[in-house]
């Protein structure tokens, strides 16, 4: 039963993986089922097995990658870290997919942050990233090193636009997205929230 198991589980990730890679060459509108079946190499009906509409498929890439990221934020919030650092980390995390899962942030770029609104509104992983920045904001006011006169939910929203306007600069290639463009980027993204702009 485990063996079948893993194997219903390795078969599930390779249509998935599939998908994305069809996703990220030809846009999740113009491709089709066959398209991820042909991809993955199975038969068109085992892509229905696991999941019910190619709408599905694209939940499910959303779903895993967010959930990967926000299980290392909360793992990282768990350490005894100043908040400025924190937020860093924060920062990588979710940069850092365009260097490992670049093919995964392309279609989410594409696909999902510009035009599937119904799609993040009915996932929740998103407002728990949106909670754990929340939560680095406050315990930094708790431990005075952040003002104290921001919200920290708007504080939380800027952080995200700002991370969410860079990797679409990379995934259009507006940006250079090399590794030390990714350190920048979080080193930018921190210094200005927390020093502003003024010298």
């Amino acid at each position: 039963m485990a063996t079948r198991t893993a194997a219903q589980e390795e078969r599930r990730r390779q249509i998935l993986n599939a998908a994305v890679r069809a996703f990220a060459k030809k846009g999740y509108h113009a491709s089709r089922v066959s398209d991820i079946a042909e991809e993955a190499g199975v038969a068109y009906g085992l892509v229905y097995h696991y999941f019910e509409s190619k709408d599905a498929v694209l939940e499910a890439v959303f779903r895993e990658m967010w959930g990967m990221m926000v299980a290392a934020i909360n793992a990282m919030e768990s350490l005894e870290e100043s908040p400025r650092e924190q937020l860093r980390k924060f920062c990588a995390i979710v940069l850092r997919t365009w260097r490992d899962y670049p093919d995964v942030v392309r279609v989410l770029v594409r696909e999902v942050a510009r035009s599937g609104d119904q799609l993040q509104r009915e996932v929740e992983e998103i407002a728990l990233a949106f909670v754990a920045l929340e939560r680095i904001v406050e315990r930094g006011q708790q431990k005075g090193e952040f003002r104290a006169d921001i919200s920290p939910r708007l504080a939380a929203w800027i952080v995200y636009g700002a991370l969410e306007e860079i990797l679409t600069g990379w995934v259009l290639g507006r940006l250079p997205g090399e590794d030390e463009d990714i350190r920048a980027a979080e080193q930018t993204v921190v210094a200005i929230l927390c020093d502003g702009l003024t010298r």
